[in-house]
């Protein structure tokens, strides 16, 4: 039996090669594994999809680094609805099926949380970027689908060069929902200032900066992460995001891009498998693996 399993992808289960960016993700999954051993916990790692792996011999699993499942959702949905009966999911398989789908944005909306301005365009919508455009009377959009990760199908267009991603956008949209967001200056700019918060409470950020000429931050699209001090609104902003969510997770990662009015925006409510920088501060992995000590227990 096993107290947690940390979940991960096969790529990241005993590499024979490495690279600078795998490392980082070894580095990030082993500082948890440390923490949560520190704390008396028996612990392993596996790739989320390993068919012979018997889930019900662990009383917790906690996704971090399973960065493949956007490749094959209905692989990892399927896993996912018969896995909760086996196991119990840091954080859940409810905040899960919420978080998963950029909707949410909607419902955080709704409670007052600043966030792009924002059109989903549902499965089988008859609709062109032209008309689009013309609707929302946009300078520049991004569009993206609502269920992905990774900047997968994440396109910056205007309406002088929509006509370019015309088709690709429609055969997206015969299958899935897209969102069509105007496009924040600022990321480009300021970039994106990522604030982790463990047990509800704040403790580290980073900014992320997209390389020039693009606009995606990740630093597997070749932009760079440097340690960031938020203000105390930012900070303030975040707690507010996460109080606007219906459901208390024990890790997340919240997201904030200045609008184009200068005012903090929520980008991402990150729940799920967030990377969460513990290699820049190593005593929030000591935080979350206290968090999961304190957890009841299940089995």
């Amino acid at each position: 039996m096993f107290d947690v399993v940390i979940l991960t992808d096969n790529r990241y289960v005993n590499p024979e090669k490495t690279d600078w960016y795998i490392d980082q993700v070894l580095l990030e999954d082993k500082l948890l594994k440390n923490a949560l051993e520190k704390q008396g916990l028996t612990v392993c790692k596996k790739d989320w999809a390993d068919p012979n792996f018997d889930w019900t011999s662990t009383k917790y699993a906690i996704f971090r680094t399973t960065w493949d499942y956007f490749e094959k959702f209905e692989e990892f949905f399927s896993w996912l609805e018969i896995t909760k009966h086996k196991t119990t999911f840091i954080n859940s398989a409810e905040i899960i099926n919420w978080n998963i789908d950029k909707h949410y944005l909607q419902d955080l909306e709704k409670t007052g949380i600043n966030i792009a301005p924002t059109l989903f365009v549902e499965k089988g919508d008859k609709i062109t970027l032209q008309e689009l455009f013309d609707k929302t009377n946009c300078k520049e959009a991004v569009i993206k689908p609502a269920i992905s990760g990774a900047a997968r199908h994440t396109y910056r267009i205007t309406p002088n060069n929509c006509l370019d991603y015309e088709n690709i956008f429609q055969q997206l949209i015969k299958k899935e929902c897209m969102l069509f967001q105007e496009f924040l200056q600022n990321i480009t700019k300021m970039g994106e200032i990522s604030l982790i918060m463990i047990g509800g409470k704040y403790t580290h950020a980073v900014k992320k900066i997209a390389k020039k000429g693009d606009f995606r931050v990740q630093d597997d699209h070749g932009g760079k992460v440097e340690k960031y001090t938020p203000t105390k609104e930012e900070i303030t902003f975040s707690k507010d995001c996460l109080n606007a969510s219906p459901f208390t997770p024990i890790y997340a990662r919240v997201d904030i891009v200045y609008d184009n009015n200068n005012k903090p925006s929520l980008s991402e409510l990150e729940l799920i498998e967030p990377e969460l920088w513990f290699r820049n501060y190593h005593k929030s992995a000591e935080l979350l693996a206290k968090e999961i000590k304190k957890l009841p227990c299940r089995k």
